[in-house]
């Protein structure tokens, strides 16, 4: 078992007398983490295994009655059920059984769709349940071959931990292959198929099932056309135009996607003396990875310097977003006025606001800083300090208020 960093806290957790609902995409690791946490667990249902489903569906009773059976103990007993919402009716037969008795198990549910887990599972939440969430690979779990520094802008607690981390990997290859801990471990000449496997297999065959779509052709044209624009302002009709669907079907589509984790919407910052504002979200893939794939792109270093500058921007903001989540506190936007002044990245955390652009560039200068100096004049009292993420080998000051800082420092 590699070092997770959600690890500890999600061990302390699950201690607590509660069900508990453990949320992330397919392949971020969750069910080797738990087993890793839960060890003991005196029951463990793999949904995902078609037999296995079938059973429960045709007579989901026969989880209340194996509960049951199990031996009570001096502690709690340990259910868990991987792939829950694949099984909507054992949400209700959890609800039953830790009605019944709140000590005698605990519960443990993991899914990969918040779509059912919202609808099906909605009545354990009130008082019941505690969620968590997993993400791909984050800079504490997966170090740079640069060096190991202490994040400068968002940092995630050290930890001391006797497990290993994952190997440490350049930039150009977290570009290419992503976050996900199966591809980091996977054999560099095998990364790009797993990926390609995981588009197909995973975003095209499991999303049928999920969402019922009907127009399956005009959906696989929004996936990859959301792939290919990925990290930048969402054209909502451009979208609609070129797959060929309503505006409507392409909002209800990327709804689809942040309910299966596959990504998430990024808000115009709001908070501005500037009236001139852009308000348009932009929607990024949750993995770089798997964001070449659903785009029909090789998984390869060459993609990605083909055009590296916006595959970095976007592994950044997916890295401070993860970030973000993990802590529990603060929100990521970016900011755009239409006279063209941009920001790629707002972190707001209390009254504090931390602007960021990320530069492809080793030698950063005080041109690349010039849209985050006119925002820090804009917002003196929330804005003290800015960042300029790039590929310098060292901090740079480019001037009292602005820092270059290596991506390896994020």
């Amino acid at each position: 078992m590699f070092f997770r960093w959600v690890g500890p806290t999600l061990q302390t957790k699950l201690k607590k007398p509660y069900v508990h609902l453990l949320f992330g995409a397919r392949q971020t690791g969750k069910s080797s983490l738990l087993r890793a946490l839960l060890p003991d667990a005196s029951l463990w249902l793999d949904l995902s295994s078609p037999g296995e489903r079938s059973r429960y569906l045709a007579r989901p009773e026969t989880f209340v009655q194996e509960c049951q059976a199990l031996r009570v103990q001096r502690h709690p007993t340990q259910v868990v059920v991987d792939e829950a919402q694949t099984v909507p009716a054992l949400f209700d037969a959890v609800q039953h059984l830790y009605d019944s008795d709140k000590k005698r198990w605990r519960f443990v549910l993991c899914g990969s769709s918040a779509r059912k887990l919202r609808t099906i599972g909605a009545n354990l939440l009130p008082g019941r349940s505690l969620v968590h969430h997993l993400y791909p690979l984050v800079l504490n779990e997966r170090p740079a071959t640069e060096a190991v520094a202490l994040s400068r802008i968002l940092p995630l607690s050290e930890r001391d931990t006797q497990t290993s981390r994952f190997p440490a990997v350049s930039l150009v290859d977290r570009m290419a292959y992503g976050e996900l801990p199966g591809i980091a471990l996977a054999p560099r000449g095998d990364r790009d198929d797993l990926l390609q496997s995981y588009a197909y297999v995973y975003l095209e065959e499991e999303l049928r099932r999920e969402a019922l779509i009907k127009d399956w052709s005009a959906f696989t044209r929004f996936l990859r056309l959301a792939a290919l624009e990925s990290g930048q302002i969402t054209n909502f009709s451009a979208i609609s135009r070129e797959a060929g669907i309503s505006v409507p079907s392409v909002k209800s589509h990327y709804q689809l996607l942040e309910d299966m984790f596959i990504g998430f919407q990024m808000q115009a910052f709001s908070g501005s003396p500037r009236k001139a504002l852009l308000s348009t979200p932009r929607f990024f893939f949750f993995d770089l990875g798997v964001r070449h794939a659903a785009g029909g792109l090789a998984c390869s270093p060459e993609t990605v310097l083909a055009d590296p500058g916006p595959v970095f921007e976007h592994w950044v903001g997916v890295e401070l977003w993860k970030r973000l989540q993990y802590l529990g506190v603060g929100k990521l936007s970016h900011y755009r006025t239409k006279a063209g002044v941009e920001i790629d990245y707002l972190i707001e955390r209390g009254k504090e606001l931390i602007p960021i652009e990320v530069k492809w560039t080793e030698n950063p200068s005080t041109h690349d800083a010039r849209h985050l100096r006119a925002f820090l004049d804009d917002h003196r009292a929330r804005a003290k300090h800015a960042y300029v993420v790039c590929r310098c080998k060292r901090p740079m000051a480019l001037d009292d208020r602005i820092t270059a800082l290596p991506w390896w420092m994020l």
